[in-house]
């Protein structure tokens, strides 16, 4: 190979590398497509529910609400999974080694193949037993049932795709994964029109609109991811590698259990929401929707801000990696800010738009009070996933572990002690408080300093 061969295999092959160039610039351009890819993920997985409230009603609102809370545990670890196997792909693409970059991305990939298809089977088999000991009300028992055994059919292509987008990331291009998206929210918006308001499928339709959905695009990414890799050339690599996913599991377990307990924390406040009705939990299911839509920016922001961390870690520049840090931070306080003000003013008219004013006036009251309290604390949950990120991109997973795990057991525990009591507001205050001492405990990390001495690679 000529000189001007090399030097353009070499470009290639560091094609998406954030260790280099003007910081600012490196992470609008990463984080910008994070955020609306995201967006677009959490528009279809609105559809769903606005369709399914607008054309069948409130009850089936509740059981996809219901059934949400469950199903969001299965997919938080496959978040988890591709999150800490990114991590490490991360470092180890800053630091140029390639061939071991290549080594664990094919490990992970066929770990998690294996993965996903024993938790799908375990999913499957429990839903109902998930559903009784949560107390899921007989009138929407039925439907939540419906809703869950669909998903789990599918979640092997739902893990395959957040696996691959985390690889996509990782390798510092997030555009791939917002087209992906794009297609795969419009055409999961169109078969549940079809489904649900065409041939009447009702719950099991908008189900089955999500699965073809996530399946097409896992198969696409998938052929993309291959096309990518074989542009970057390197020594010859392991298919799978023992030693690697042991490394891999490091970062990946403490992952898992991070975004598990978020979901464990949703599963368990649900349980609590079930006792208040159908109308609470469907002014709840309304509100959680559009907040789940409302801090995608934060929490994307939040994810560059790992990635351009794990990047620099691994090419040996913390100073660079805190660049980045602060540029994030600006960013989701600065957008956690604006859509704050929005959802505050506009809270229940965003609810609305899931029932019908006439006849469930009172969910939506339900929901308009979620929405315009907790919108207020959106910049701090905006800056403490940020300042978390810092701590997961490098490395340091006892102290990003230890953010999440106090921020989960605030929320449950001022949940199930002063629900009754507070008529169910406790709920809504339970994030703001959580999230303002995750952002205590994190800020007194990173000023510490400790993360800057972690080496994974």
């Amino acid at each position: 190979m000529t000189e001007e061969e090399q030097r353009i295999q070499k470009e290639k092959n560091r094609k998406g590398s954030m260790t280099e160039g003007s910081p600012v610039r490196c992470m609008i351009t990463f984080a910008i497509p994070m955020i609306l890819g995201n967006l677009f993920q959490q528009l279809y997985n609105l559809a769903d529910s606005m369709i399914v409230g607008k054309l069948v009603g409130k009850e089936a609102l509740a059981a996809v609400g219901v059934s949400t809370s469950i199903t969001m545990l299965f997919v938080m670890v496959a978040v988890g999974t591709g999150i800490g196997c990114s991590v490490v792909i991360s470092q180890l693409f800053g630091a140029e080694r390639l061939s071991q970059m290549k080594t664990a991305i094919s490990t992970a990939l066929i770990s998690i193949m294996g993965f996903s298809l024993l938790l799908s089977i375990v999913g499957r088999v429990f839903s109902r037993s998930i559903l009784q000991l949560m107390g899921t009300p007989k009138d929407i028992f039925s439907g939540a049932e419906t809703y869950m055994n669909i998903y789990f059919y599918g979640f092997f292509f739902l893990f395959l795709y957040n696996a691959f987008t985390a690889v996509f990331n990782a390798l510092g291009d997030s555009k791939k994964p917002l087209y992906f998206l794009l297609f795969s929210s419009a055409f999961n918006i169109g078969l549940d029109l079809l489904f649900v308001g065409k041939f009447g499928w009702g719950i099991a339709g908008a189900a089955w609109a999500t699965f073809i959905a996530q399946a097409i695009s896992a198969v696409l990414s998938f052929g993309v991811l291959m096309g990518k890799l074989g542009q970057i050339r390197c020594e010859s690599y392991r298919r799978f590698d023992g030693a690697m996913l042991a490394g891999m599991t490091k970062v990946a377990v403490p992952t898992i259990v991070q975004q598990s307990m978020v979901s464990v924390g949703m599963l368990l406040i649900q349980t609590v929401v079930n006792r208040f009705g159908p109308v609470f939990i469907a002014g709840y299911t309304a509100a959680c929707k559009i907040d789940g839509i409302a801090i995608v920016p934060m929490v994307n922001a939040g994810n560059a801000v790992s990635t351009f961390v794990a990047q620099n870690m691994g090419a040996g520049k913390p100073e660079r990696a805190k660049k980045g840090y602060h540029i994030g931070l600006v960013m989701a306080m600065g957008i956690g800010l604006l859509i704050g003000v929005v959802m505050f003013f506009f809270g229940d008219a965003c609810v609305g738009a899931f029932m019908d004013a006439s006849t469930d006036a009172a969910s939506i009251i339900v929901g308009a009070k979620y929405i315009s309290l907790v919108s207020m604390f959106y910049f701090v949950m905006g800056a403490m996933t940020t300042t978390n990120s810092v701590l997961r991109g490098a490395g340091d997973m006892g102290w990003f572990m230890g953010v999440t795990l106090v921020n989960l057991v605030l929320r449950v525990a001022l949940t199930f002690l002063l629900a009754d009591v507070t008529a169910g507001m406790i709920i809504i205050w339970a994030n703001p408080i959580g999230w303002t001492v995750g952002l205590i405990i994190a800020c007194c990390r990173y000023r510490q300093g400790g993360w800057k001495r972690i080496r994974l690679v």
